[in-house]
């Protein structure tokens, strides 16, 4: 039997468009922009709870933006994923399309990649990424607030096109329940579906209304976004390499640094970069660079061939420095007694090398004139702490104790032990590099304090051949018994004794005390030159 016109056919056929229309509208879309596993949705709210940073500034920015803590989960997923997969716009909820041009002009920026190979696999540097670009996110938002306006009404138009959808296929069902045999459908019925399918068509021509309108917003605003991403994105690159150098220069490994905790690896890179040596971070790294360079010199070159200076009487390989004194009659007696004692500076090849076994002890001035700097802004305090830092790693490659002992006048010392048992904390090592007392130079009291360390160590272990290295910029006076003393101790003990003199010749020259306590000494001028130490680290 022929349906009558207005059956329930001919309105399912009118209706037909909204019936797929509406199950597909009701799929959620996605509120973030970066594809994100549950791996890394628990990587994001870990860090997320744990830095404070990061909850202040999402609630500074939802003060004036909508959907802020999605965009900052976002930035953080892409610094932090290894292969970063950023959703396809119509994938991507209305709401959030302002997020989403701002993470895709990052992501697709030259910086971003060079922020990423910092920060990947990282959650810390990914953190600290998103807080470097904070004031570009604040600016890229403001430049969107219109388009923002305009996709929060592109939602609400989605929202109530969906609805009127909706409205279409209850309608439809409605008519089908009341169709009779012949499938002809009550005319109010059939006339509140109408009504439903012309309200969903003008629901749907105005979301596609305002979704063109928000596009166009988007676009509007997209140069200033590209430019603020851009820059942000360099910006949180350099900020990261740095913290990076910064951990590299005092020696905190990649290792070290994945089992801190955020706020105590936060806490810690502000330390660096705010103690005494902040700014001296790339003297220290590059002395143990230099240091380690002068240890594999020593270690790999072949049997027989020279690997550095050590001491002794074997006029065969004096060096020409300590020859050139012969040309000088003041100097004669110099070499004299320096062959006498054994303490020429020789060529070392390695068959023949004499490294110590005992503690490497660094005595490291912390007068007055240890501020004074010199080219590079560099002082001298600086100088000396990096060279001991550079020790410190010296020792524990040897597996030998490392002991700091800071001095300044008579009742001013400070004794920093690192054991060779065990590794030296980042936190030991910036109390030893950043104490300092200030006031005058007195060497003995430092000295015997060495030596009593020296002592104890051969009485519980019998260890012998321990290094003393002094550095000094000043003078100090002391009695003939107490010389006396100091070689008796030398004898028993078996160890060696450093002199570095800094940016003070005069205390560092032929007939100083320095120059008696010690069995090899230099004196260093250019503090920016870090080789010019670079034989202590082949010698001791």
């Amino acid at each position: 039997m022929d349906e009558t016109p207005g059956g329930i056919t001919d309105l399912t056929d009118r209706a037909g468009k909204w019936l797929g229309s509406a199950a597909d509208a009701r799929q959620p879309k996605a509120n973030t922009v970066v594809a994100a596993d549950r791996f890394d949705t628990m990587a994001w709210r870990d860090t997320y709870t744990q830095a404070a940073g990061l909850q202040r500034l999402a609630r500074d920015l939802n003060e004036r933006y909508d959907h802020t803590e999605d965009l900052l989960a976002d930035v953080f997923l892409a610094a932090y994923k290894v292969s970063p997969q950023v959703r396809e716009r119509a994938e991507t909820d209305p709401s959030r399309l302002v997020n989403h041009s701002v993470v895709t002009a990052m992501t697709g920026s030259p910086e971003f990649a060079e922020l990423h190979r910092e920060t990947s696999g990282d959650p810390y540097a990914a953190a600290m990424a998103v807080l470097a670009q904070s004031e570009a996110l604040r600016l890229m938002l403001e430049l969107a607030k219109d388009a923002a306006d305009q996709a929060q009404r592109a939602k609400n138009a989605q929202e109530k096109a969906e609805d009127a959808a909706a409205a279409v296929t209850g309608a439809l069902q409605q008519a089908g329940g009341e169709a009779d045999e012949d499938g002809t459908v009550p005319d109010l019925t059939a006339d509140a579906l109408i009504r439903a399918v012309e309200t969903a068509e003008a629901a749907d021509a105005a979301a596609r209304q305002a979704a063109q309108e928000a596009g166009q917003a988007l676009a509007a605003a997209a140069p200033g976004i590209r430019a603020a991403a851009r820059s942000a994105a360099g910006k949180a690159a350099e900020q990261s390499r740095d913290e990076a150098e910064l951990m590299r220069a005092w020696g905190v490994g990649p290792g070290e640094l994945e089992r801190m905790p955020f706020d105590r690896r936060a806490r810690l890179a502000e330390r660096l970069r705010s103690g005494r040596l902040g700014r001296f971070a790339d003297l220290i790294g590059r002395f143990r660079q230099m240091a380690d360079g002068e240890r594999a010199r020593k270690v790999e070159q072949g049997q027989g061939e020279l690997v550095g200076i050590t001491l002794g009487d074997d006029l065969s390989r004096v060096i020409p420095s300590e020859l050139a004194n012969l040309g000088v009659p003041a100097m004669r007696s110099v070499f004299a007694a320096r062959y006498a004692e054994s303490r020429l500076m020789l060529y070392d090849s390695r068959g023949e090398q004499s490294t110590g076994k005992g503690a490497i002890i660094a005595c490291v001035d912390c007068s007055y004139s240890m501020l004074e700097s010199g080219p590079g802004g560099i002082t001298r305090e600086a100088w000396a702490k990096a060279c001991a830092l550079a020790l410190l790693d010296q020792a524990h490659r040897a597996r030998r104790d490392f002991v700091g002992i800071l001095f300044s006048s008579s009742d001013s010392v400070k004794v920093c032990r690192f054991p060779a048992s065990r590794p030296a904390g980042i936190a030991d090592v910036l109390d030893f590099a950043e104490h300092f007392f200030g006031g005058g130079t007195e060497f003995r009291t430092p000295l015997a304090a060495a030596v009593r360390l020296l002592d104890e160590e051969f009485n519980s272990d019998g260890r012998r051949r321990g290094d003393i290295v002094m550095i000094t910029d000043g003078e100090c006076d002391v009695s003939e018994q107490w010389m006396r003393s100091w070689n008796d101790a030398k004898h028993t003990l078996g160890f060696r004794s450093f002199g570095v003199g800094i940016g003070a010749p005069q205390a560092a020259g032929p007939g100083t005390v320095l120059d008696a306590l010690c069995d090899n000494l230099r004196s260093i001028e250019d503090l920016t030159d870090v080789h010019a130490a670079g034989d202590l680290f082949r010698v001791i």
